[in-house]
């Protein structure tokens, strides 16, 4: 009998993203009336705001129908509208929780969501029970999924009404045990500009995970008319966003203007509508260039953008757009440093070379290496961070870059008194072509990234280790 004036309460599962919830429940002699998805009060709760997109009933008129086990490739919310059933659930998710049970009654006082590759199975304990599901995709004949027998001995449900007694189709009598079954991998992670510096870097720190793929201009254009087309994104847990414009004095050209807009502009505009629309994580990296430099101390991630030129304008554009995705992480870098041309590389021929170079000293910074910004970006996506901008440098002193000259010039046996100080102004004043106004001040504030649990490397450190590579 259904159990009336419940508060609307979370019950936590040993299955992973598996979460009951009592539901309020106001009955008089008419009936009874139910909130059965309240998206504010459950989201409230920790419940994933996960966008259903079609809602499906089940009718049962026989007492002991039984359905299952099926692991679906989307999320699903089930409540009973009227009986009751008995449901068990099995982890097919592959990861340390594969084969993970949990079993309960459901009436219209009870719900439960069931994440993407969470087998679930039902069974009716009255007659005509309904039971309906919202869930977040449409279903299609090529959809993928896992499944598990009923009858499994090694996850052993305790089935109220014995299989050998109750309705159950063909098909789900022909499912395979837990060890045959074929677990459902994690959503798919698409990591755009894989060919730059941090592209490279980030397929290094996924080597290994067959849900990750990479995308270089040549096999996506953010550009094109057809980006909604190009993927079916509701396959995608996260899109991962290291394609970007980056030459700064060539964006104070016409040509290069125009070219910065549409990658750091344009394209993130475009795919902060598809991750919107189809409930994707984007991860978007951002720049120091979105500040003028002009603060005296560590700029946070809630500091006013003030972009000096076209390619930190495009970068702050670029910023607003992926903020207005409900998951986003945007991730803001400084001085980058990674598996391509830089500042480091540079530094270290000239040494071997025996130049003497004279280094810009009026602009204080710290180094970002490639691979730590992928471990951080990972770092966020593996813990579920909240979202939000996240600073990701080295850690340690700010350095201009005339200091960190010296430090390469003497880590690689060289005397760093053959570097010289120069002004900006200086050392632009002899440029053949336009050049780009840069902040005087780039250090960013790391208390954040710290704060989810992701410790940045030493800059002097990381610096040492990556010459010695």
């Amino acid at each position: 009998m259904t159990e009336y004036g419940k508060d609307l309460t979370r019950i936590e599962t040993p299955i992973p993203g598996l979460v009951v919830f009592e539901l309020p429940v106001h009955g008089d002699s008419r009936g009874w009336f139910k909130e059965n998805w309240q998206r504010e009060k459950m989201t409230a709760l920790g419940l994933p705001d996960f966008g259903p997109v079609q809602n499906n009933i089940s009718f049962n008129d026989a007492v002991g129908t039984t359905r299952g086990i099926h692991a679906e490739p989307w999320d699903k919310w089930v409540s009973v509208a009227t009986g009751r059933i008995f449901g068990a659930w099995v982890d097919l998710r592959e990861g340390p929780t594969f084969g993970t049970v949990f079993t309960t009654e459901l009436d219209p006082s009870r719900a439960i969501f069931v994440p993407r590759g969470v087998g679930n199975s039902y069974q009716t304990l009255e007659a005509d029970t309904a039971y309906a599901y919202l869930v977040n995709d449409h279903w299609s004949p090529t959809t993928s999924y896992s499944f598990l027998n009923l009858a499994d001995e090694t996850v052993a449900i305790d089935w109220p009404i014995p299989l050998s007694d109750v309705e159950i189709s063909a098909k789900d009598q022909d499912h395979p045990r837990l060890a045959d079954v074929v677990p459902i991998p994690p959503k798919r992670i698409l990591v755009l500009g894989a060919d730059g510096q941090l592209g490279r870097a980030l397929r290094a720190r996924y080597a290994d995970a067959a849900h990750v793929e990479f995308a270089t201009r040549a096999d996506l254009d953010l550009t094109a008319g057809d980006l909604r087309e190009a993927r079916r994104w509701r396959d995608y847990g996260a899109i991962i966003n290291a394609a970007a414009y980056t030459a700064v004095d060539a964006a104070e050209t016409p040509d290069g203007r125009a070219a910065a807009w549409a990658a750091n502009g344009t394209a993130v505009a475009r795919l902060a509508a598809i991750a919107t629309e189809f409930g994707v994580t984007l991860v978007h990296v951002s720049s120091d260039y979105v500040f003028d430099g002009a603060e005296s101390g560590a700029y946070g991630e809630d500091a006013a953008l003030c972009p000096l030129g076209v390619y930190g304008q495009t970068k702050a554009a670029g910023d607003l757009a992926a903020a207005t995705v409900p998951r986003h992480y945007i991730v803001r870098t400084s001085w980058v440093i990674g598996d391509g041309k830089n500042f480091v590389r540079t530094m270290a021929a000239l040494a071997e070379r025996g130049v003497d170079p004279a280094v810009v000293s009026d602009q204080v910074g710290r180094l970002t290496f490639t691979a730590d910004i992928a471990d951080a970006i990972a770092h966020l996506l593996e813990t579920g961070a909240p979202s939000g901008t996240y600073n990701v440098t080295s850690a340690g002193p700010a350095r201009s870059w005339a200091d960190i000259a010296r430090e390469v010039f003497r880590l690689t046996g060289h005397d760093p008194a053959r570097v010289s100080d120069v002004t900006s102004a200086e050392y632009f004043a002899d440029a053949a072509g336009p050049t780009a106004p840069r902040p005087a001040n780039s250090v960013l504030e790391l208390a954040k990234i710290t704060a989810t649990g992701f410790v940045p490397r030493d800059g002097d450190a990381a610096l040492a280790a990556y010459l010695a590579d």
